[in-house]
């Protein structure tokens, strides 16, 4: 049997680059030791930096030559009287501080990131969204959660999910009711709703209606493929086989307003339309017997993650928090 010669276990590649001009291997140094190095430079005193780091004086002075040979340069002059740094120790001081806030950083986002408190949260929303609440909610929620991203999308009012059902938002502000499947809600207040019709309308001059009033008429619809939505709000539960709705789609609130005063349509809508967006050529009414839409915080009910929770107790604190601005919102006049 033949003997081996020791071999250098590093491969050829790697000797290649130890014998490059100017070449180093990278330095390893323990951060305990940068963090010891930064009290000494602090105090410049090493019994003071001792205490300050619960080590025992010679230990410490022990880790600060360790780290003066692994650096390759003297970072310290100590005398009997006094510590002082040299020109290179007030280099690395500066390089130290930032490494160690760097690190402290980064597993502090490693920490926020793993509560599900970093990143993006997409949320979609209707429009009015959550009305006056909506910029409170959003307030508060950046805020508790500053590294958490709120990507905002406003959806066409055929998609009453406001991008849930696709899987394009993460939570939204929705109205209800709501037929689709897997997704869960939270109402935050019920908004109340009118009748709105043309200023030529037979109805026009009245101050409310009933819901069978309204039947006659052919009503807007967001074509959504929710049923539940939009069996409210084209007030089908008032209707019977011989006044089945005649539907007029629509893509936004605003064509909705312009069709209902061209007479082509009447049409049940948020009360806050009547206040925020007023249509010449329209009468608002109010409708005696038909309930509010509840707007609400909707989520995928399979996939509440921490910051989904989060936002929904913001939300929901939020609501607590504004009950008297809540009562308003709930009791906003209905004709003018």
């Amino acid at each position: 049997m033949t003997s081996q010669t020791p071999r250098d276990v590093r491969g050829n590649d790697e000797r290649e680059r130890l014998d490059r001009p100017g070449y180093h291997l990278p330095i390893e140094i323990n951060t305990r030791k940068l963090g010891h190095f930064v009290a000494v430079a602090e105090e410049l005193h090493f019994s003071k930096a001792a205490a300050r780091v619960h080590l025992a004086q010679q230990a410490l002075s022990r880790q600060i030559k360790e780290l003066e040979n692994e650096v390759g340069a003297k970072l310290l002059e100590r005398t009997t009287r006094k510590v002082t740094l040299t020109p290179a120790g007030e280099v690395f001081l500066e390089g130290a501080r930032t490494a160690l806030a760097v690190l402290d950083e980064a597993a502090s986002a490693a920490r926020r990131a793993a509560r599900g408190l970093a990143g993006t949260l997409r949320l979609g929303y209707v429009p009015g969204a959550a009305l006056e609440l909506t910029p409170l909610i959003l307030t508060e929620f950046r805020e508790r959660h500053p590294d958490v991203v709120v990507e905002m999308q406003e959806f066409p009012v055929s998609d009453s999910s406001a991008g849930l059902a696709s899987g394009a938002t993460d939570v939204a502000f929705v109205r209800l009711p709501k037929g689709i499947a897997n997704i869960e809600t939270e109402v935050l207040f019920v908004d109340p709703v009118v009748a709105m019709v043309p200023s030529s309308h037979h109805l026009a001059g009245r101050v409310s209606v009933s819901a069978r009033d309204l039947i006659g008429d052919p009503i807007t619809n967001g074509d959504t493929l929710d049923e539940a939505y939009r069996a409210f709000w084209c007030l089908d539960a008032a209707r019977d086989e011989s006044t089945k709705a005649r539907l007029v789609p629509i893509n936004s609130i605003t064509e909705e307003a312009q069709l209902v005063a061209a007479g082509a349509a009447i049409a049940v809508t948020s009360a806050v339309v009547m206040h925020h967006m007023p249509v010449p050529g329209v009468q608002f009414l109010a409708i005696d017997d038909w309930s509010g839409s509840a707007i609400a915080i909707g989520w995928h009910s399979d996939e509440r993650s921490p910051v989904v929770a989060q936002f929904l107790d913001v939300a929901c604190s939020v609501r607590d928090r504004e009950s008297e601005l809540v009562h308003t919102m709930e009791n906003r006049p209905t004709t003018i």
